[in-house]
């Protein structure tokens, strides 16, 4: 049996960081070695699974020779540079979902994948990976020809608007077409416009309830509308792909890398792809 994967979690007592503490004891791939929340967080000290036995605690700081080859970084864009700085100072590879970034922190990002393995994906819902290729493959096939729309809906306490998620698909789309989301995004629609430009992609947000994550990409055409849309019920489905792309990027050597990557790599071990899905979801 391989043995597993030590990681850092970042960003413990977030949403995303109690989904994925709540799988991490049914993986055994994955070993958790640390649970980091910010410093004063009334959760420093407190155990990460009160009805284990596992003595883990949450903290804020590190031991200096703690041994782990991954960090899990789902905290927020104000923590980010410290998560990022982190990785880097300890030489481990660096998996990141933290949204709302900056140009600067995306910058920093590609900085550090000259001395990390890095990772950075808007998403890590396999869904929402397949939905990207979808689209892609749809704008490419109809070109501008078809309006771009891309709604996205989440839940009152988003602070980041459109979503990361629908930006990155944005972007897809465009390139497949030939342009830069910074040529034809549109985000504020209000009054009195002008008529639509050909190759808009136009951004819609939806921010109320407990909605974990929907986005919507609709092509209309003359006289006929393709939309794809993929709906998130749990946050597991994204701790399930950040798990994924933690064990896969475990040694690797330094460089920018994809989720794309990471789920081909695990349905090509595998000649059946519904045994590979299997395995990806458990």
């Amino acid at each position: 049996m391989n043995r597993a994967t030590p990681v850092i979690l970042f960003g413990a007592s977030g949403r995303m960081g109690q989904e994925l503490l709540a799988l991490v004891p049914q993986r055994r791939d994955i070993d958790l070695v640390a649970a980091l929340v910010r410093p004063g967080s009334r959760w420093v000290g407190e155990p990460v699974w009160p009805d284990r036995a596992a003595a883990l605690t949450y903290g804020s700081t590190l031991e200096p020779e703690l041994p782990a080859e991954v960090l899990i970084d789902f905290s927020n864009a104000a923590s980010f540079d410290a998560a990022l700085a982190l990785a880097v100072q300890r030489e481990m590879a660096f998996v990141s979902g933290t949204t709302g970034l900056s140009d600067m922190q995306a910058a920093e990002l590609d900085a550090a994948a000259a001395r990390i393995p890095v990772l950075w994906s808007a998403n890590f819902s396999i869904g929402v990976a397949l939905l990207r290729h979808m689209a892609v493959e749809a704008a490419r096939v109809l070109g501008d020809d078809f309006d771009v729309e891309i709604i996205d809906a989440h839940h009152r306490h988003k602070r980041d608007a459109p979503s990361g998620t629908a930006l990155a698909l944005g972007q897809a789309v465009a390139t497949a077409r030939g342009h830069t989301l910074e040529e034809v995004g549109v985000f504020a629609r209000h009054g009195q416009m002008a008529e639509r430009a050909r190759g808009e992609i136009g951004f819609a947000t939806v921010r109320g309830g407990d909605i974990v994550g929907d986005h919507t990409i609709l092509f209309a055409g003359e006289g006929e509308r393709l939309e794809f849309t993929h709906r998130a019920s749990t946050r597991a489905v994204f701790a399930r792909g950040a798990l994924l792309a933690a064990r896969w990027m475990a040694g690797r050597s330094a460089g920018r890398y994809s989720l794309d990557q990471a789920i081909d790599a695990a349905l090509q071990k595998s000649s059946d792809v519904l045994i590979a899905a299997s395995v990806l979801l458990r």
